[in-house]
C-alpha cells in the first residue's frame, strides 16, 4: 500500500499503470474469494482504497491541484 505522498512523487503514467495493475489484483482477489482461498477479505476493501488513492493523486495532477490550494480550499492549513 503507497501513501498519497508517496503516490504525488509518481508521474502521471505511472499513476495510471498502478490504477491497472491494482484493478488486475481485485479481479484476482475476487476470484480467490469465489473460490474460498481468499484468506482476508479485508485485502479487497484495502485494494479498492489504493485504487481510488492513485485515481485521485493522478486526476489532482491532472488539475494540476497542489496541497497548498487543497488545504486553502477547506480552510486547513
Amino acid at each position: 500500500m503507497a501513501t498519497a505522498q508517496e503516490l504525488r512523487e509518481l508521474q502521471v503514467e505511472e499513476l495510471d499503470g498502478r490504477a491497472k495493475e491494482l484493478k488486475r489484483s481485485i479481479f484476482d482477489l475476487k476470484a480467490k474469494h469465489n473460490t474460498g482461498v481468499l484468506d482476508s477479505t479485508a485485502e479487497l476493501g484495502n485494494t479498492r482504497r489504493d485504487i481510488a488513492r492513485a485515481l485521485t493523486v493522478k486526476r489532482e495532477k491532472e488539475l494540476g491541484i497542489t496541497r497548498a490550494q487543497k488545504a486553502a480550499a477547506t480552510g486547513k492549513e
